[in-house]
């Protein structure tokens, strides 16, 4: 069940729910990876669109427009500060999910992932 803290623009969901999330929408949803070069190439989401936090302000309009944004990153923080960066650009908060868990938590339940680009 996605939840909302007070004040923040975004949802806030486990690996477990993204997954079914892009099960049940696999053409209304994406994940964007915001991890660095390193970590990406190590394994990421399959299907995953990689803008590394640092180049997010940058590459903004690189987000798809009116999918559901799906951010990940190792633990939740680079995401979360991803969804800020992308609501602060005019992106509803409807459309804005943090995978809190992270994408390590991804790889160990053996959900869809590729491993280099």
């Amino acid at each position: 069940m996605p939840r909302q803290h007070p004040g923040e623009p975004y949802y806030r969901i486990s690996s477990t729910e993204a997954k079914t999330m892009l099960e049940d929408s696999p053409n209304d949803a994406v994940v964007i990876d915001v991890r660095r070069d390193d970590e990406w190439l190590e394994g990421h989401v399959s299907g995953a669109i990689h803008i590394p936090i640092d180049d997010m302000l940058d590459r903004l309009d690189e987000l798809p427009d009116s999918k559901t944004l799906l951010f990940i990153c190792a633990a939740g923080v680079r995401s979360g500060l991803a969804c800020e960066f992308a609501a602060s650009a005019g992106i509803s908060p409807e459309l804005l999910y943090n995978i809190e868990d992270g994408t390590p938590i991804w790889i160990a339940n053996n959900y869809p992932t590729d491993i280099g680009e």
